[in-house]
């Protein structure tokens, strides 16, 4: 019986300050610059000219704010306008996934079970993996003491705040709460500022921004994670 050829997918991780991609079957990534004025039109366009070289079937792509069943709803608070809505199928002439970025980096990084992924960059970023199903979820402006959010405590600007001593402090305290609500069995932190921390908090280990691309591939597999 001949075997089916594997899909190759695009994957596409959309950051404030870069656009990084890669296909499957490829060690190589390729990246641009982005930036606060950055449109979905001018990403498309950016990421052509980039892998225009190479085949592909089907995209997945990583973006840094709401995305629900494949679509995106809300604006990106570090890029530019017009991302809800925006066509990305029609765009690139292929089947195209979109998917909130820390979920795709958690889905890089998932090995069973329940899983809760927390992304400490710029911002906060978090998804819940639960027996093959991705639950991305909004915790960084969720209030957590004297007045601030979560993001405002483990976020880049709470470590500038804080100082990295009280900052790790923060982290840890934050990794042990919302592993315990949400009953994770493990946690994985990714983010830039993941390697900041000496060690890593109970129960988490470190993740590894690569896995980005590894989530990307993922979701285009038969039996891979749901979203």
């Amino acid at each position: 019986m001949l075997r089916k050829p594997q899909r190759r997918v695009l994957v596409i991780d959309v950051g404030g300050n870069h656009v990084k991609t890669r296909v499957s079957g490829r060690r190589e990534m390729r990246q641009f610059e982005s930036g606060p004025t950055m449109t979905p039109r001018q990403m498309v366009s950016g990421v052509m000219k980039l892998v225009g070289d190479l085949k592909y079937d089907a995209v997945s792509i990583g973006y840094p704010g709401v995305v629900v069943h494949g679509k995106i709803i809300t604006e990106p608070w570090n890029l530019g306008r017009g991302w809800v809505g925006f066509d990305f199928r029609k765009a690139f002439g292929r089947p195209t996934l979109a998917m909130n970025d820390a979920a795709m980096q958690a889905i890089g990084s998932y090995e069973g079970g329940r899983m809760l992924f927390l992304g400490l960059g710029t911002g906060l970023g978090s998804a819940l993996i639960v027996d093959g199903t991705v639950a991305p979820m909004e915790l960084a402006h969720l209030p957590y003491k004297r007045g601030r959010s979560f993001e405002d405590y483990v976020g880049e600007r709470g470590r500038r705040r804080l100082g990295a001593k009280k900052w790790r402090r923060e982290v840890a305290e934050v990794v042990e709460q919302l592993s315990n609500a949400l009953e994770a069995d493990y946690v994985v932190i990714g983010g830039g500022n993941a390697r900041k921390l000496k060690k890593m908090p109970k129960n988490a280990r470190l993740g590894n921004n690569d896995f980005a691309f590894l989530g990307g591939f993922r979701v285009w597999r038969p039996g891979g994670p749901r979203i």
